[in-house]
């Protein structure tokens, strides 16, 4: 009988997840992104729903798509990016008088969304290679999922 309950306690253990703590304004401290793209790389290919705390360093766009990154170097593996979707671009305009590329950059926010692993081919003469690398992301699709902490930056 203890066997099968210590065999019951670890594979119970075993399904446990670890989910990053939720932001708290009394605490003040920014998420952990090593954990962020721990944790999604876990569940990968789903996501883990979250609050992050994050510290926006560098932004940049391919195509429509803006992208605001918490390593200077988006390529950096301990950098999270935030995603944000072409058709919120206008309303943050809109909102903030300049792009999120300017806006954002050096600014503390919270996100709300999923942190999910995304593979980032590498190209060669405009052809996907066999070469590629992860990125974590959280895609924003509303307004209401990202919040600046220090408007006065």
């Amino acid at each position: 009988m203890k066997l099968v309950l210590l065999g019951l306690v670890l594979v119970l253990a075993g399904c446990a997840t670890t989910q990053p703590e939720p932001y708290q304004e009394s605490k003040g401290a920014y998420s952990n992104t090593m954990e962020i793209i721990r944790s999604a790389a876990g569940s990968a290919p789903d996501g883990v729903e979250g609050e992050y705390v994050l510290k926006i360093k560098a932004a940049g766009n391919q195509g429509p798509f803006v992208y605001l990154n918490t390593e200077f170097d988006y390529r950096d593996q301990r950098s999270v990016t935030v995603a944000i979707h072409p058709r919120l671009v206008p309303l943050f305009v809109k909102k903030y008088g300049v792009t999120p590329q300017e806006y954002f950059i050096n600014k503390s926010v919270v996100v709300y969304g999923q942190a999910k692993r995304v593979r980032i081919n590498f190209v060669s003469q405009n052809k996907p290679s066999n070469k590629y690398y992860y990125q974590t992301h959280i895609m924003i699709m509303d307004m209401a999922q990202i919040k600046v902490l220090d408007e006065r930056a």
